[in-house]
């Protein structure tokens, strides 16, 4: 039987970045539970190149726990790392490595936890899932919802296992990214007023952006159980321009919104095209018709605000021995699995101040708390 430090050490060293492909990870999880006659099923995105997991233990026809982690991770590129990132380095008790923390240490005591529920009578299914490019915008799962969707019995409880020292989070805020591009007329800069200067006209529009997350500010749009209790706004990438002396004809900015999940951040985004529609194009077009403002999606995924009076919260606080429930800053799946109709929490090993850094970390001792809080769980379930 392996002990989740054994099986942590061969998940890390699998280099599932999110550019990469996912299937060696995916294949031994796929093997590993075949040791033990569990049968799982793989869904692969279009190219073949990644795929989702998902197995089932126990009486399928009956709703059950999903325990639900991404494979991917964030890249180490231009990090200083004082270990190798793909390989388990152990030290003052803690674990090093990209993905200990975020989120590979889940799901190794998933994995960790096969042989006993196997063993044992379980009076509900455990599905274990894992999902690929979670970090680049929750896209895997979607997929493997999809799938989930077909089924005439849904999950009563999904734990998505993100790093949060085990103590139980119930929501978090969801995210839109978006792409704005603009258009406008090259000259000479010499002669500006005869061009349109795209990169003046991004330059008003990220104002605008900054006017708007301002508003959001206000008290009356505050939820306290959130840090910062609003809606956020920034613009994160800006490009234009081919040199000094010519006016630029392009320039490209993405932006993102960070919402309440009773705030829908697509407002944010509606908000901003009316004002360049209005406000920025006909100026723009007196100069060049061709001058235009495009708005594109590039990614989003819902926030997550489950009810601490529900089942869902009562049982995670049963299995991690504790209602302090709580929020995270940063995104999960929960929102998808969510809005999918299954109910879901946040509770995993760990702590998000170490994920996506160099030096990555989580500790034994988190990793064998979490063994207990699934044993728990399997108690609860069991017959």
């Amino acid at each position: 039987m392996s002990s989740s430090r054994d099986l942590l050490q061969t998940l890390v060293a699998f280099d599932t970045t999110s550019r990469e492909s996912n299937l060696q990870l995916i294949e031994f999880v796929r093997d590993y539970l075949a040791g033990f006659d569990v049968p799982c099923e793989l869904i692969y995105n279009e190219q073949r190149s990644k795929a989702n997991l998902f197995a089932t233990i126990g009486p399928a026809k009956l709703s059950g726990i999903v325990l639900s982690g991404h494979t991917d991770v964030v890249p180490v590129d231009g990090q200083p790392w004082t270990v190798a990132p793909f390989e388990l380095t152990e030290r003052d008790g803690n674990l090093y490595g990209r993905g200990t923390a975020d989120m590979k240490g889940y799901i190794a005591c998933v994995l960790a936890l096969v042989p006993s529920l196997v063993k044992a009578s379980l009076r509900l299914p455990v599905h274990i899932a894992l999902s690929y490019d979670e970090e680049i915008g929750c896209l895997g799962v979607r997929s493997l919802l999809a799938e989930l969707e077909k089924r005439p019995v849904k999950p009563m409880l999904c734990i998505i296992g993100e790093p949060t020292e085990l103590k139980p989070v119930l929501g978090h805020k969801g995210k839109l990214a978006m792409r704005c591009d603009i258009h406008g007329e090259a000259c000479h800069s010499a002669y500006a007023p005869l061009g349109v200067n795209a990169i003046e006209y991004a330059a008003e529009l990220i104002g605008e952006l900054g006017r708007i997350g301002t508003r959001l500010k206000a008290p009356e749009h505050h939820d306290a159980r959130f840090d910062p209790p609003f809606s956020t706004v920034q613009t994160g990438v800006i490009s234009g321009g081919k040199a000094l002396n010519i006016v630029p004809a392009d320039c490209r900015f993405d932006f993102e919104i960070r919402a309440l999940p009773s705030h829908d951040p697509s407002e944010v985004a509606q908000s901003l095209q009316a004002y360049a529609e209005q406000h920025m194009l006909p100026r723009m077009r007196a100069v060049s018709e061709q001058s235009d403002i495009r708005f594109s999606e590039l990614s989003a995924y819902p926030g997550l605000a489950t009810d601490a009076q529900s089942e869902a919260a009562e049982l995670i606080a049963a299995f991690c021995g504790s209602r302090e429930f709580g929020t995270v800053a940063f995104g999960t799946e929960g929102g998808l699995f969510d809005a999918a109709g299954i109910p879901t929490v946040v509770c995993g090993p760990g702590s998000m101040d170490q994920g996506h850094k160099p030096d990555e970390f989580v500790s034994l001792e988190q990793l064998t708390a979490c063994d207990a809080m699934l044993q728990r769980m399997l108690l609860s379930i069991s017959a």
